[in-house]
């Protein structure tokens, strides 16, 4: 799983070709320990827990990076 980007802490990484858990593309975004994956599509929480204001950072992240979209 490549880090595709770092943002007030939060490292981002990203999978294309997850089978086996989310079944879709995703990002999952680690927090000092704590870690949340989003769907690339709709930027939704799929699993995990970040605190609020990370989890609006990383939302508002995958919106304005469309090139991570199918």
């Amino acid at each position: 799983m490549p880090a595709i980007s770092m943002l007030y802490g939060i490292i981002f990484y990203i999978y294309f070709f997850d089978d086996e858990r989310q079944k879709l593309p995703h990002i999952h975004g680690k927090y000092q320990g704590a870690e949340a994956v989003f769907s690339i599509n709709d930027a939704s929480l799929l699993t995990g827990d970040l605190p609020v204001s990370r989890t609006r950072l990383m939302q508002a992240w995958i919106e304005i990076h469309p090139e991570f979209k199918n």
